[in-house]
């Protein structure tokens, strides 16, 4: 059987579970021609238990306006707040600290993310997720 030709790869941030097909997903997924409800219950169903969560998903579609898709970990700023019990980062990142990540909670969140990342030590994973803690105004163990 060959295999079908790609068209393109969207990919999208929406709440697991509560997909709905109202902007930004509906037209993205329209001007390709896919059935967006179609989606819309097969991603749900898929993430229904990482209800509370924002996750990825990178859909493929096909020139035959079949699709396919993969959700991926939430993104790494929201795993730092959800471990913290952060409402937000900070607005006014060098100057106020929101919170301190331990080195444990530090090597779980890297551990955790690592399959997503472009490397496979978990020192530079660790390096990662240190870096975008630094950003949010979260201080981090040494």
């Amino acid at each position: 059987m060959a295999s079908k030709k790609v068209k393109t790869v969207i990919k999208v941030l929406l709440p697991a579970g509560e997909a709905t097909p109202a902007p930004p997903l509906g037209p993205a997924l329209g001007q390709h021609g896919v059935a967006i409800m179609e989606f819309v219950k097969a991603y749900n169903e898929r993430t229904a238990d990482l209800k509370g969560n924002t996750v990825p998903a990178v859909i493929t579609i096909y020139e035959d306006r079949s699709f396919t898709f993969e959700i991926k970990k939430a993104p790494v700023a929201d795993m730092i707040k959800k471990e913290l019990q952060l409402e937000k980062g900070s607005g006014t990142t060098p100057r106020d600290i929101v919170g301190t990540l331990s080195k444990d909670q530090l090597e779980k969140i890297a551990k955790e993310k690592l399959d997503d990342f472009n490397t496979t030590d978990v020192v530079a994973a660790k390096r990662i997720v240190a870096g975008t803690a630094r950003s949010m105004g979260v201080k981090v163990e040494q």
